[in-house]
């Protein structure tokens, strides 16, 4: 890769760290304290029915405006060290078609962003957050893993063709949390408390978004036109993360964070 190419990725990195910061920052200094409960369910003993019955207790209020400025400011910080302290490491990975540092930080990052839109649709349950968080990060972490296969398949040249084994695992884990939105929002409508339209305005942006990810990630391996270059796929990942997280901060601070 002509080193042209990394310094100018390295300014662009700079670039979306600050955008990133600033929008984290924004929000932070422009939003209301609108909480949603964080519950614990479990079930008690119901004297006059005498058996189990569900219930839940609120252990805490999540500031909403916190999980926003939380995957804002992961990307920042993200973008801040692979351009500085963590460069050389990057662009050898780079040059070997593999970017560790993205799939971490999408790990956690990502994963915040699909807790805020369940939390957003009622899903409360801190159970339930915890394993739609950890879904998330499996998806993600299964693109490092797709990468390094393949990496080391090239390099022991055992094959030409892709192993795609990982991508669709990844993908298997990532439907789920969608589903589990989805069925919120369809009983929600269905038995009278339908979700403010924002909700599904999110719903609806931010699945293509993370569409958009597997889709980048196929051209790619598939080496179609421009994606044969593997930074020409770095830049439109770090695209598509400064958009989709852009695009569900401002809706969701729209929705529920305006002053």
């Amino acid at each position: 890769m002509a080193s042209n190419k990394l310094g100018r990725l390295r300014r662009f990195n700079l670039i979306m760290a600050g955008l990133h910061a600033v929008q984290g920052i924004a929000i932070l200094w422009l939003a209301t304290d609108f909480t949603l409960p964080l519950n614990l369910g479990y079930l008690r003993f119901d004297a006059a029915a005498q058996s189990l019955v569900p219930a839940a207790k609120t252990i805490t209020d999540v500031p909403l405006a916190a999980l926003v400025v939380a995957f804002l400011f992961m990307s920042a910080l993200a973008h801040l060290v692979i351009a500085t302290v963590g460069r050389r490491r990057y662009e050898r990975g780079l040059r070997k078609g593999i970017n560790r540092f993205r799939w971490v930080e999408y790990a956690f990052s990502a994963s915040t962003m699909m807790v805020a839109v369940a939390m957003l649709v009622g899903i409360y349950d801190a159970a339930s957050l915890a394993l739609i968080f950890l879904a998330v990060a499996v998806m993600n972490l299964c693109g490092l893993v797709m990468e390094a296969h393949n990496q080391a398949l090239r390099r022991a040249e055992t094959t030409s063709r892709t192993n795609w084994l990982a991508f669709w695992v990844g993908s298997l884990a990532g439907i789920a949390p969608w589903i589990a939105v989805a069925l919120y929002l369809a009983s929600g409508a269905a038995y009278g408390s339908k979700a403010p339209d924002f909700v599904y305005w999110i719903f609806v942006s931010i699945f293509v978004f993370f569409n958009c990810f597997a889709i980048n990630m196929v051209l790619q391996y598939k080496g179609v036109g421009k994606w044969r270059d593997y930074l020409y796929g770095e830049r439109a990942y770090i695209l598509l993360s400064l958009f989709a997280k852009s695009a569900l901060a401002w809706q969701v601070f729209a929705g529920t964070l305006r002053p």
